[in-house]
């Protein structure tokens, strides 16, 4: 947009945001573009995405700067109007018909309209392109564009069958992780074995390889692989830290641990081989490792003169083998510096791991209450405060810890917000949405607030279009984060469009594997009737996380 439309557009939205809403949906003159587009930025803001795209369409259409006609298809595409996006999209091509933007548009489109011919020649076009962009922006497409999943995975074997992507390790590897994404078993190993074929030697490859083998519970197969890269891991320690995923991937946080151990140690090596031991509950290999690092900083540094963060981690391995009060004298011995606040805190969920919650809450007190620490700091002491009185069963005693931080911090949002997920908890579904609105006075674009206010709206009461709009309005802000386009999904389920519902729920689960996400494919499964598939995801989520709360009551309410 040229920049005296932005700054007139940012005068008239201030204007129009002091105005009643009615005022500013009025029709805007035939001829002022700049008042069109006011009328669909407030739209925006209001989360009234439909809105928003009439406008814009409206303005694409009164003015010819190629960047109005791009907002215009991104909206539109967003409100999922396929029929303006398609009107925006012909008058984008007129003014940038060379734009790889533009053309990775169009395939998007083409996708969610199932049209699979128009998809697939726009996507051989783009990578086809000599810019190395032009392959990033069809494997965008391909995995975000279509409503079906399924199209998507059909267009990309074809893909691969024809020879379109390019010979290039990074898009190889890229167009493997989406058909893992996609859930497509056959293509996915399909193409990890080309990938394998053409790159033998990276070892990348072989950590793909790796995965697709675990994702197919292959584990022999893939562990064979994961162990013929343990030379590698010696000399690379980014190949190092995935092979440790991988070990950890396939159910063996020890051997994930011992792969960490080669090679050049630090802080953070030695934390992770701490936190995957502990996770294997090995003890005896843990209790090693505790007293290789002590011994190995004392020599270092001196005798009982161990750095700040070797100290803090020390604590911690000592938490992870029960032994809380060598993990509070550790804590405790952490000097002044960044690392003395966290180990603070450490120290007073100790004290209270060992039962002597006066102490604790004495101490978190006297750090709520520290004039010479950080805000972040004395915040975070509440925050804790709150926590531990929750872990206690303490409703009291939490909302009043609440109480006292935002006495101190009125405005702070991280309170408020904790303070909200509290009220929920409770079923104060009132006071929750009083916490979150406050939020959205203080900072009215605050993604989390707005996600937070639509979702539960969506999930615990029937204002099911005031929902959508909020969640709109996150989604505006961030359209590709999973547990956004998850509330999206949800609340087009509650709304009745099923159909709609799973292809959204369906795109989060893919960009993120979360067991609430996997509880709403799910319900949303098993109310249309596909049943062994609803199965297989609360199976899912059950291994992700057997006590999630969305997981318990869509068991409840399915009887699944």
């Amino acid at each position: 947009m040229p920049a005296m439309i932005r700054i007139t557009v940012a005068a008239l939205l201030a204007l129009a945001l002091s105005q009643p809403a009615q005022a500013a949906r009025k029709p805007a003159p035939a001829e002022d573009p700049l008042a069109a587009v006011m009328a669909g930025e407030f739209a925006l803001q209001a989360g009234q995405l439909p809105e928003a795209s009439r406008w814009y369409l409206q303005a694409a259409q009164q003015d010819d700067d190629a960047g109005l006609a791009e907002r215009a298809t991104r909206i539109a595409l967003l409100a999922n109007d396929d029929a303006r996006a398609a009107q925006t999209l012909k008058l984008w091509r007129q003014r940038a018909p060379e734009s790889l933007a533009m053309r990775t548009a169009e395939a998007t489109l083409a996708l969610r309209q199932g049209k699979a011919r128009a998809a697939r020649r726009e996507l051989l076009g783009l990578l086809r392109e000599t810019d190395d962009t032009g392959w990033r922006h069809a494997l965008a497409a391909l995995g975000s564009g279509g409503r079906d999943p399924q199209l998507s995975a059909r267009l990309l074997g074809e893909l691969v069958d024809e020879g379109a992507i390019p010979a290039k390790l990074e898009a190889w590897l890229a167009f493997a992780g989406l058909a893992q994404q996609l859930d497509q078993q056959a293509l996915s190993e399909r193409i990890v074995g080309e990938v394998v074929r053409r790159f033998p030697q990276e070892p990348r490859v072989a950590l793909l390889h790796a995965r697709q083998l675990t994702r197919a519970e292959k584990t022999d197969q893939a562990r064979k692989v994961l162990d013929g890269l343990l030379p590698a891991a010696a000399e690379d320690s980014a190949v190092r830290l995935s092979l440790a995923e991988e070990y950890d991937r396939l159910g063996d946080p020890v051997a994930a641990s011992q792969a960490l151990a080669q090679g050049p140690q630090d802080t953070l090596t030695y934390g992770l081989r701490a936190s995957l031991l502990a996770k294997a509950e090995d003890n005896i290999a843990l209790g090693e490792l505790y007293e290789e690092l002590r011994q190995q900083s004392a020599a270092a540094a001196g005798a009982d003169q161990f750095s700040p963060d070797r100290r803090l981690l020390l604590g911690q391995i000592a938490e992870f083998l029960k032994r809380p009060q060598e993990a509070l004298d550790w804590y405790r011995s952490v000097p002044g510096g960044e690392q003395r606040a966290e180990a603070q805190l450490r120290a007073v969920s100790t004290l209270h791991q060992l039962e002597r919650k006066d102490e604790a809450y004495a101490e978190v007190r006297r750090l709520q209450g520290d004039a010479g620490s950080e805000d972040d700091a004395r915040r975070n002491a509440y925050l804790l405060e709150a926590e531990l009185r929750q872990k206690d069963e303490d409703d009291a005693g939490e909302l009043d810890v609440f109480a006292r931080a935002l006495a101190a911090y009125p405005d702070d949002l991280a309170l408020l917000y904790s303070r909200g997920l509290a009220w929920e908890r409770r079923d104060r579904i009132d006071r929750a949405e009083a916490d979150f609105r406050k939020i959205l006075v203080i900072d009215p674009e605050n993604v989390a607030a707005l996600n937070a206010l639509g979702y539960t709206l969506a999930d615990r009461t029937t204002r099911y279009q005031e929902a959508l709009e909020l969640i709109d309005r996150a989604r505006a802000a961030a359209p590709e984060d999973a547990a956004i386009i998850d509330s999206y999904g949800w609340v087009l389920y509650r709304l009745g469009r099923n159909a709609d519902a799973l292809a959204e729920l369906r795109r989060a689960y893919t960009l993120r594997k979360d067991a609430e996400i996997a509880a709403h494919v799910a319900e949303v499964l098993w109310v249309m009737g596909q049943k062994d598939e609803a199965r297989r995801y609360f199976e899912e989520a059950r291994k992700l996380d057997p006590e999630n709360r969305s997981l318990q009551r869509a068991l409840e309410k399915t009887g699944a």
